[in-house]
C-alpha cells in the first residue's frame, strides 16, 4: 500500500487487517454454505430455493474478492488456509443435516442476521478512520439486509403453500 494511502488510515492497521481477514472467512463459509445448499435442497419450492442459494453465493464470493483486494491495499495478505477460515469465521459454516427448504433457507436467515451484526460492527469500527474500507462494507451491508429479506420472505411463502393457500 503506498505510504499516503496507509497514513489516512486512522486505526491501527494490522487490527483492521485481522477483521476483513475475520469477514473474508465468513464470506467463504456463506459462499460455501449457499452453494452446497442449492445442490441438496429438497421439497417444495426447491426451483426458488435453488435460485436464491445460487445468486446470494454469488454475491458472497464477489464480497470475499472486495474484501481479499482492500487486504492487500493495506499491505497485507488474504487467508490462505481454508481450514484457517473455519477457525476466523466469527459466522461459521453449519452443515446442513435437514435437507428440506425449510432449514436449508433458515440456516441462510442466521448466517444473513450474523453477517449483518458483522458488518454493522466493522462499518462503526472503521466510520471517521478509514473511508476507504468504510465506503467498501457499505454495499455489502446492504446485500447481506437484501438477502435476509429474500429467505425471509422465501420462508414465508413455503409457510402459506403449507397452510394450503
Amino acid at each position: 500500500m503506498g505510504t499516503k494511502g496507509r497514513a489516512i488510515v486512522g486505526m491501527d492497521v494490522v487490527e483492521l487487517i485481522n477483521l476483513l481477514n475475520k469477514a473474508f472467512a465468513d464470506e467463504w463459509s456463506a459462499y460455501y454454505q449457499y452453494w452446497v445448499g442449492a445442490q441438496i435442497v429438497k421439497g417444495p419450492m426447491r426451483e426458488v430455493a435453488v435460485a436464491e442459494l445460487t445468486e446470494h453465493a454469488a454475491d458472497e464470493l464477489r464480497h470475499a474478492q472486495m474484501l481479499s483486494d482492500r487486504i492487500i491495499q493495506l499491505g497485507g495478505t488474504p487467508l490462505t488456509d481454508p481450514v484457517e477460515w473455519g477457525k476466523m469465521a466469527t459466522c461459521a459454516y453449519l452443515k446442513p443435516t435437514d435437507f428440506s427448504v425449510r432449514a436449508i433457507i433458515k440456516q441462510g436467515v442466521n448466517g444473513e442476521q450474523c453477517a449483518i451484526d458483522v458488518y454493522t460492527r466493522l462499518l462503526a469500527k472503521t466510520k471517521d478512520k478509514d473511508p476507504i474500507t468504510y465506503q467498501m462494507l457499505i454495499p455489502i451491508l446492504a446485500d447481506e439486509v437484501d438477502h435476509e429479506e429474500d429467505f425471509e420472505a422465501l420462508l414465508e411463502d413455503l409457510a402459506e403453500i403449507e397452510m394450503g393457500r
